[in-house]
C-alpha cells in the first residue's frame, strides 16, 4: 500500500480509470470489470464528471454506472474514490458555485455520501485561486471530500495553488494528475516532479499507457482497429516509439510477462508517482494491469527503459 501524499488515502500502486464505462464498456461490462478489479485486490477508482461526454450516454455517465454499481455490489467502502470537476459541459470553470454544484450531482450520481479524492479536473485562470481552494476546503470541512487533487497544472500555477492554500488556510492539494508515460515525460519530469516532490505530493499520472501504444499493440505495419487508433499510431513517427517497444519486448520476455506490465511497472517505480491510471475495457484485459502491481524491475532494467525513451 501507498499513502496519496499527505492525505490519510492508501492504495495499491495501481489505480483503475474509468473513461471506458458507458463508451466502450456497456454497463454489464463495467460491473464485471470492477467486481473483477476489487475481487483483485484493486482498490483505486478514477472518474470524472465529463465522463464520457463524447459517446452515447453522455457526461456523468462513468459515474452513474459506479453508482449503480455501488448500490447492487455494497463495496463502496473497499475503494478509494477519485472523481473530477472542472470540465463538464455547463460545470466548465473551478468557481466556488460550479464546485458546490459539481459536487453535488456527482455525489447523487455515484450514490455515496463522499468522495475520497476530489480533482480540480484542469486549471482554470479566469478563476482567483482563492476561491477555488475556498470552495474546496469548504467540502472537506463538510465531509463531502477527504482530500483534493489537481489535474492539468503547470508547475508555476501548482506552486501558487499550494501557497495560496498554506497562506489562507485552506485543505492542500495533495496529488497531480497530470499526462505522464514513457513516451511522454518531458513535460512533467522537466519542472513540475520538483514541485510535487518538494511538497511531498503525490502523482497519479492519466494516459499510462499512451493510448494504447505501450500495450505493443500498434506496430509497424500492424495497427490495432480501436477508438483510440490515431493516437497510438502517432507514437510510430517518433523514433523513440519504436525504441521504447523493443525495450518492453526485452524486459517482458525477461520476466515472462507482457510489455503492458512493464510499461506500467516502469511508470510506478519513478519517484513520486504512487498510483499510474490504466482503464479496462472488458474483464479479459484486467490481469496484464494488476499484474504491474507486483512486478518489480531492476535498476538494469530501469536503465534500459530510460536510454530508450530519452
Amino acid at each position: 500500500m501507498t499513502r496519496i501524499g499527505t492525505s490519510e488515502l492508501d492504495v495499491r500502486p495501481l489505480c483503475l480509470g474509468t473513461n471506458t464505462f458507458g463508451w466502450t464498456s456497456d454497463e454489464a461490462e463495467s460491473h464485471r470489470v470492477l467486481d473483477a478489479f476489487v475481487d483483485a485486490g484493486g482498490d483505486f477508482l478514477d472518474t470524472a464528471d465529463v465522463y464520457s461526454a463524447w459517446s452515447d450516454g453522455g457526461a456523468g455517465i462513468s459515474e452513474t454506472i459506479i453508482g449503480s454499481w455501488f448500490a447492487k455490489s455494497g463495496k463502496r467502502d473497499a475503494v478509494v474514490l477519485a472523481t473530477k470537476v472542472g470540465k463538464a459541459p455547463g460545470l466548465d470553470d473551478l468557481r466556488a458555485d460550479t464546485i458546490r454544484r459539481g459536487v453535488d450531482a456527482s455525489l447523487q450520481r455515484l450514490r455515496t455520501d463522499r468522495i475520497d479524492l476530489y480533482w480540480a479536473h484542469a486549471d482554470d485562470e479566469g478563476t482567483p485561486l482563492a476561491e477555488t481552494l475556498g470552495a474546496f476546503d469548504e467540502l472537506v470541512t463538510a465531509g463531502k471530500v477527504r482530500a483534493i487533487g489537481a489535474s492539468n497544472y503547470s508547475a508555476p500555477r501548482l506552486e501558487e495553488a499550494l501557497e495560496t492554500s498554506r497562506r489562507e488556510g485552506f485543505a492542500s492539494y495533495v496529488a497531480l494528475q497530470n499526462h505522464y508515460n514513457l513516451v511522454e515525460r518531458g513535460e512533467y519530469e522537466e519542472r513540475t516532479a520538483d514541485v510535487v516532490a518538494a511538497n511531498g505530493l503525490a502523482m497519479v499520472p492519466y494516459s499510462a499507457l499512451a493510448s494504447g501504444f505501450l500495450t505493443g499493440k500498434y506496430r509497424p505495419g500492424q495497427l490495432a482497429d480501436s477508438q483510440r487508433q490515431a493516437k497510438a499510431a502517432a507514437y510510430l513517427d517518433d523514433p523513440r516509439g519504436p525504441r521504447v517497444l523493443a525495450a518492453l519486448d526485452e524486459v517482458a520476455a525477461a520476466h515472462g510477462t507482457d510489455v503492458t506490465s512493464v510499461a506500467l511497472a516502469w511508470l510506478a517505480q519513478q519517484d513520486t508517482v504512487v498510483a499510474p491510471i490504466a482503464s479496462a475495457r472488458t474483464v479479459e484485459q484486467l490481469p496484464t494491469l494488476l499484474a504491474a502491481a507486483d512486478l518489480q524491475l531492476t535498476q538494469d532494467e530501469l536503465a534500459a527503459l530510460e536510454r530508450a525513451s530519452r
